[in-house]
């Protein structure tokens, strides 16, 4: 077992089901790699792309570190109080929207893709207004 299947089974009901499925919908993904980063799942392809973050309501959260980019046009992802990353909690698999999910999903992949990762530009940029 590598360590993120590890991390997950150590969760039980609804958290482990949630963390599962997302393992292995995002480890098919050609080119991402699953590690843990920070304590908690995180997957990679030329960068971050997304994390798992299990709640301790019993929710798992689907956080994509690049949400502030993507264009959210199901509305799903929420920012709460953070400038860059957007996630979604899920109490229970029933609970997933599979296809606006799976979408949201390949948007995050190509913009990993295409787009490089400048997080030193929004933390650094001057308002030059």
């Amino acid at each position: 077992m590598n360590p993120v299947e590890s991390f997950i089974y150590r969760y039980e009901g609804q958290q482990r089901e949630i963390m599962l499925y997302f393992y292995q919908l995002l480890s098919e993904q050609p080119g991402v790699i699953a590690k843990i980063s920070f304590g908690i799942p995180f997957f990679n392809r030329k960068s971050w792309v997304c994390y798992l973050n299990p709640k301790k309501d019993g929710s798992v959260e689907l956080a994509f570190t690049r949400g502030n980019e993507l264009s959210n046009h199901s509305g799903l992802l929420k920012a709460g109080n953070r400038k860059l990353v957007r996630g979604i909690v899920f109490n229970s698999l029933k609970d997933i929207p599979f296809d606006e999910i799976n979408e949201i999903i390949q948007e995050a992949l190509l913009l990993d893709e295409k787009v490089p990762y400048q997080i030193k530009d929004i933390f650094f940029k001057k308002n030059t207004r």
